[in-house]
């Protein structure tokens, strides 16, 4: 047997072994949001527009959804009116100099069925990430925010189809009270 028939064998027995493994420990290629329904048509209404926009408007085609540009008769409307990103200050090191910040984003939306009722109550998604801070590295630690944002948007844009998902499943009509304990 030649080297190279050798080598394609080999590839091709390691490939077989890297597909079994995978499927026996249970991995397997996320599906599409499978949504209510009553989200065939959508109109989004987000709040400062964006990356979360046109991620969100993607998911949402991808998963089998028609994004309207308009609202209106037959057209559900999913509605954000808040997306903002934040950060804070966690820990300073000597000489107060800040050495570890993180980055948080809040989303809230809620979905209006085609006749105007609520088929997802009002929802509030907090995410967060922490990174250290170089002082005499100012270029990288901008693209390093840059980059924890694009990576808690798509997190979020997931978050919020796997929210509408489980109300297609559970047919949510009215968010849980929160009871406080203090």
């Amino acid at each position: 047997m030649s080297f190279t028939k050798a080598r394609r064998l080999f590839q091709a027995s390691l490939l077989l072994a890297t597909a079994l493994a995978l499927g026996a420990c249970g991995f397997h290629l996320r599906e599409n949001a499978t949504l209510p329904p009553e989200m065939q048509r959508v109109h989004l209404a987000v709040n400062s527009g964006g990356e979360l926009e046109r991620h969100l408007t993607r998911a949402l085609q991808t998963s089998g959804v028609t994004v309207e540009d308009d609202s209106g008769t037959g057209i559900a409307e999913l509605r954000v009116p808040v997306a903002a990103f934040s950060t804070e200050t966690l820990s300073a090191g000597g000489y107060a100099r800040i050495t570890e910040y993180a980055v948080r984003y809040q989303v809230q939306f809620d979905v209006l069925d085609a006749a105007g009722q609520v088929l997802v109550p009002h929802q509030r998604l907090d995410m967060s990430r922490e990174y250290s801070y170089d002082a005499s590295n100012t270029v990288g630690n901008a693209s390093q925010v840059e980059e924890i944002q694009r990576s808690l948007n798509d997190d979020m844009v997931q978050a919020i189809l796997f929210r509408l998902q489980a109300a297609g499943k559970h047919e949510l009509a009215a968010p849980a009270s929160a009871a406080s304990t203090h």
